[in-house]
Parts: C-alpha cells; sequence; structure tokens
C-alpha cells in the first residue's frame, strides 16, 4: 500500500525544484519589472509587434485580472494580458507579453506539438481525475479474498497508471511548446530592435525562469507514475 512519507520522500527533487522554480519567476519578474525599456513599448505593444513580424494581424491583445496570469486563448484568439504586463514599460513585461504573443504564432502556423497538446487535453483531464481513483480501488481489490477479483485489481491498477501516465504526456508536450514560444519571442524582440543586450538578456532569464516551472512539473508527472508503478505489489 501506499504511505504519505514515502510519497514525499520519493516526490522530494519535484517539490525541490518547483519551489525553486517559483523562486526565481518571482524574484526575476520583480527585479526586471523595475527596469524600464530603451525603446518604451509596453507590453500590448511588443506583443503586437511579435504578430506583426509574424505576419499575424487578426489576434486580438486584452486584460485580464490577477498577476502573471497572461495567456493566449485560442478559442476567442486573443492576448490576455494582466494589468501588470498589458501598459508596462518593463522589460519583464515586454518579455512575458511577447511569448504569449509566441503562442498566438503557433496556433496561427498549425505548430505541431501545439495541436499535440490540444489534443491531450480531454485524455489529460480524464487521468488526472481516474487515474488516482482506479489506483486506489485496483489495489484494494489486489487484496481480495477470491483470486478474481485480485486479478481484476491488478488489471485496473495498470489501467489506473496507464490513465495518470497522460499527465505525463501532457507535460513532456507542453515543455517544448513553452520554449519555442520564448524563442519565437526572443528572436523577434531582438530582429524588431524592441530590446537588446542586457535588455534581452534579462527578458531571457524571465522566460527561462517561467520554463523551469514547466520541467518541475514534468518531473512531477514523471516521478508520480514511477512511485505508482514501483508501489504495486502483487498478492502472492
Amino acid at each position: 500500500m501506499f504511505g504519505y512519507w514515502d510519497y514525499l520522500l520519493f516526490l522530494l527533487p519535484a517539490l525541490v525544484l518547483g519551489l525553486v522554480a517559483q523562486y526565481l519567476v518571482k524574484s526575476r519578474y520583480k527585479k526586471f519589472s523595475r527596469v524600464a525599456s530603451k525603446l518604451g513599448l509596453t507590453g500590448a505593444e511588443a506583443a503586437k509587434l511579435v504578430l506583426s513580424r509574424g505576419g499575424v494581424f487578426n489576434v486580438g491583445i486584452g486584460r485580464v485580472a490577477g498577476e502573471l496570469t497572461d495567456h493566449y486563448d485560442p478559442k476567442r484568439n486573443i492576448i490576455a494580458l494582466s494589468a501588470g504586463v498589458h501598459d508596462s514599460r518593463s522589460i519583464a513585461a515586454i518579455g512575458v507579453a511577447a511569448h504569449e504573443a509566441g503562442h498566438a504564432l503557433q496556433y496561427a502556423e498549425n505548430y505541431s506539438p501545439i495541436k499535440l497538446r490540444m489534443a491531450l487535453v480531454p485524455v489529460c483531464n480524464i487521468g488526472s481525475m481516474l487515474g488516482p481513483i482506479l489506483i486506489v480501488i485496483g489495489c484494494v481489490m489486489s487484496y481480495a479474498a477470491s483470486e478474481a477479483s485480485a486479478e481484476l485489481g491488478f488489471i485496473i491498477y495498470a489501467i489506473g497508471i496507464a490513465l495518470f501516465s497522460a499527465v505525463a504526456l501532457f507535460q513532456l508536450v507542453t515543455l517544448p511548446v513553452e520554449l519555442n514560444a520564448s524563442k519565437r519571442a526572443l528572436v523577434a524582440l531582438e530582429s524588431g530592435g524592441v530590446l537588446d543586450g542586457d535588455e534581452l538578456s534579462g527578458a531571457k532569464k524571465v522566460l527561462t525562469a517561467a520554463a523551469l516551472t514547466y520541467v518541475a512539473a514534468l518531473v512531477s508527472a514523471i516521478l508520480q507514475v514511477l512511485y505508482y508503478a514501483s508501489r504495486f505489489r502483487p498478492r502472492d
């Protein structure tokens, strides 16, 4: 069966990596939010520039509440920027806004990995909800008095692990999508003359820290799958 402390120790590397990633995101965003760009574009203006350089002109740019809640909504075809990014002229704001514009470019170009990620969303949702439930049910049934029930429990347990593995697969696909969006953003910002030198380096540091959160999520998902797979002991 499962032990709470065993579970925490098994996931400790992912937990530490996640905490480090969150610290870097907040500290770097805070630091470079205080540094205004020389050109003086706002985050919204920088996003428009990245879109235009990619030949995309039909994407809207709006506001969303909160901090670091910025995202691209493919259903509404709009880049939603937080107030601290939309109107700010800081290096951090420009980097974040350009990154979201990078996602818009991916959808406009039918970038294969992002299409795969969208296809995995419903599977991931089902896996994250049903996977753990089936794992527990399968584990309990494996200790049933009936041999047939025990064998069925093993099958249910295996299905639970397979479903939960969809979460890890989703995170695996998400990482290159995020890295590609940041790459598109930085290339456009440099070639468009929006940021240069130390400014570009600062924006890259913010986006790199953000990418590390996705690495942490991937490591966590993989370790959880490995934990569940390693802890199951069929009845002799």
